[in-house]
């Protein structure tokens, strides 16, 4: 008779019904009791062995079902993201842009937006618009566009990739921030409050609170720092914000660049929007990766990388930077966005409940994020130089300037600095004819005085 391979019956086996007695031995025990007991062991084995086969089927086919069930949630995300496209364009860096007709993007799957007429232009733009500089202006390009354009009543999507969902560990939360990864800069320095920040740090310049404010404009200097971990990131942005963590209705406006290595899949500095208007737990979304903004430009893909025609800045060399402006059109209410010269689009104000009307809190400036239990991360943010080095060596954020209720732009009265780690990133503030309104912001991270 075979043996079965199973650890177990062999161990039985050998040592229970192979004990039977040699030729002219003396046996143990009766020949009629030992068979009984090798006929038991036997059982007893082989249904042994069938309850592991069985336990190992029924997980086999439990993990398979759970693969099948990620793989059907993925798809029907992609679906979902991915909208039929009129014409495609491979980008040098591995992205691929999609021309989607403009009535077809993803913000028209928001249920608040479903019978929306598009808004191509704004009303009016900002009185007092300028960008003084000593910098010669460098026209924002991306490097898709070596390739080719998107044609007119098109929208450029970078579109989403299977193994880019694959990543993240919640298909639900793609494209969103944890949890963990709350820029919450009002209780920064409240011991009473929700622990929000953990795993964050910022430098940042942030208008006088209580007051209304439209919309603001800066011009963001263009790095591309070290991060140090896949699930961290690098970014300099503006927040404009309303409403409150503890009432989970804080609404924000986000825009700027980062490096996020998870999101993306490499290292480059990429043009990045957000929103959210309750509290970043279920609302909002990175760039177009949800419905909610609706984007009229067909120049500019938000997410896909401008690091190699629009280069990024060198120490003690050349420098470059672009300018970001958001402002509530007066007219209609919405919350449009420009780069660089272009109007994008806008967030429908019915998308918002506290930003529907004004804002109450804008800030500038960069932040790092790493995971929560890391200890100090070594992520640079902005140039991973202090501030206090100056001009070619620290990054800025210049000409920051609010968006008043009269639709005009002026420089902030002041404005109050949150370094809370300041051995490891650190900001600080200054005016001048050139620059209007600035701040060198930034750091290495961990150092030996920043542990």
């Amino acid at each position: 008779m075979s043996q079965p391979s199973s650890p177990i019956y062999i161990y039985i086996y050998i040592y229970v019904c192979k004990a039977q007695p040699e030729q002219g031995r003396r046996s143990r025990c009766p020949m009629a009791i030992s068979w009984r007991v090798c006929l038991f062991a036997l059982v007893v084995a082989l249904g042994f062995l069938f309850f592991l086969d069985g336990a190992a089927a029924a997980r086999s086919a439990g993990t398979s079902s759970a693969a099948a069930q990620r793989r059907r949630e993925v798809r029907s995300l992609l679906t979902r993201l991915n909208k039929p496209p009129l014409a495609t364009i491979e980008s040098p860096d591995g992205d691929i842009i999609d021309c989607v007709h403009i009535s077809k993007q993803p913000a028209f799957d928001h249920p608040l937006l479903k019978n929306h007429s598009i808004q191509m232009m704004p009303s009016c733009h900002p009185e007092g618009l300028n960008n003084n500089s000593n910098i010669a202006p460098n026209p924002f390009t991306q490097t898709w566009h070596q390739n080719g354009k998107c044609p007119e009543n098109t929208i450029p999507i970078r579109r989403t990739k299977e193994e880019d969902v694959l990543r993240v560990s919640s298909i639900e939360r793609y494209g969103k921030k944890s949890p963990w990864s709350i820029p919450n800069r009002f209780s920064i320095d409240d011991p009473d409050s929700v622990n929000v920040l953990r795993g964050h740090q910022h430098a940042i310049a942030s208008a006088p609170e209580d007051d209304n404010y439209y919309g603001t404009q800066a011009t963001f200097n263009l790095w591309e720092p070290i991060v140090e971990m896949d699930e961290g990131f690098s970014l300099t942005q503006f927040w404009i914000s309303s409403g409150s963590y503890s009432n989970n209705d804080l609404n924000t406006i986000e825009a700027g660049w980062q490096v996020y290595p998870g999101l993306y899949k490499d290292r480059h500095t990429r043009l990045f929007i957000y929103w959210t208007r309750d509290a970043y737990n279920k609302t909002g979304c990175y760039n177009l990766l949800c419905s909610g903004f609706i984007q009229t430009s067909n120049q500019i893909a938000i997410g896909a990388s401008n690091s190699y025609l629009s280069p990024v800045s060198v120490y003690g060399g050349s420098q470059y930077d672009f300018t970001i402006l958001v402002w509530k059109d007066p007219k209609d209410g919405n919350w449009w966005l420009q780069v660089g010269g272009h109007d994008l689009g806008y967030w429908p104000t019915s998308i918002f409940t506290r930003l529907a009307g004004s804002a109450a809190s804008v800030e500038w400036g960069g932040e790092v994020a790493s995971s929560p239990d890391a200890g100090q991360t070594s992520t640079q943010m902005g140039s991973g130089h202090f501030p206090e080095e100056g001009f070619s060596k620290a990054s800025y954020v210049k000409n920051i300037q609010l968006v008043d209720s009269t639709n005009n732009l002026k420089s902030p009265s002041a404005v109050s600095l949150v370094a809370k780690w300041p051995k490891c990133y650190n900001v600080q503030n200054g005016t001048s004819a050139d620059w209007g309104t600035y701040i060198f912001y930034g750091g290495p991270g961990k150092n030996p005085n920043c542990q």
